[in-house]
């Protein structure tokens, strides 16, 4: 699976997580928590990053789940 960025954003009363660059929405929800988990447990699986955004539209959390961490064997 491609390590894609996860976005929560404002939809009308709800909210909605897209993934990259899409245009589908993966989920709708009028919950901001529903979709928050939801978007944060592709971005755990992927290794990806999450996005939130407020309702006035600007990022209001970020948060990376890649991981960079190299291991070095002698």
């Amino acid at each position: 699976m491609t390590k894609k960025t996860q976005y929560v954003i404002p939809l009308g009363r709800g909210w909605a997580v897209k993934s990259g660059e899409t245009a589908k929405f993966a989920i709708i929800t009028d919950k901001k928590s529903d979709a928050v988990s939801y978007a944060k447990a592709i971005a755990k699986r992927t290794g990806g990053k999450l996005v939130i955004y407020g309702k006035d539209g600007k990022i209001i959390s970020h948060n990376s789940y890649a991981n960079d961490s190299i291991i070095v064997k002698n």
